[in-house]
């Protein structure tokens, strides 16, 4: 095998994979939708407030929190299909607040994202 082909750093090597099991998903997925989603599967059941946090979420505009959860959710944009990886649903103690969580396709990503970093 020519040298520059051996895996030199296999931690890497296992966060390339992890990025490219969400490319296989959709190869021109942003960075910060992946890091909406990231945040959903470490806070399941965080609201839109909660990602723009600036301290303790991902200083997200509102626009782009809501963009960002869009393309995470069953519908996308202009009536696309999303990728279907969380579930929006009204806050029953509060309906004017919406809640995520991991939909069934996100807590199989989740796993198959630990099997490639930790298993």
């Amino acid at each position: 095998m020519e040298p520059f082909r051996t895996t030199t750093d296999l931690e890497m090597a296992k966060l390339l994979r992890a990025m490219e099991l969400f490319r296989s998903y959709d190869t021109e997925i942003p960075a910060q939708v992946l890091s909406v989603f990231l945040y959903i599967a470490s806070h399941d059941d965080c609201s839109k407030v909660q990602l723009q946090d600036e301290q303790e979420g991902l200083n997200m505009p509102s626009a782009s929190a809501s963009r960002n959860t869009d393309w995470l959710a069953h519908k996308h944009r202009l009536g696309k299909d999303g990728l279907n990886w969380i579930i929006k649903y009204r806050d029953p103690t509060d309906q004017r607040k919406q809640l995520m969580r991991l939909a069934p396709k996100g807590v199989l990503i989740v796993k198959q994202l630990r099997d490639i970093l930790y298993g």
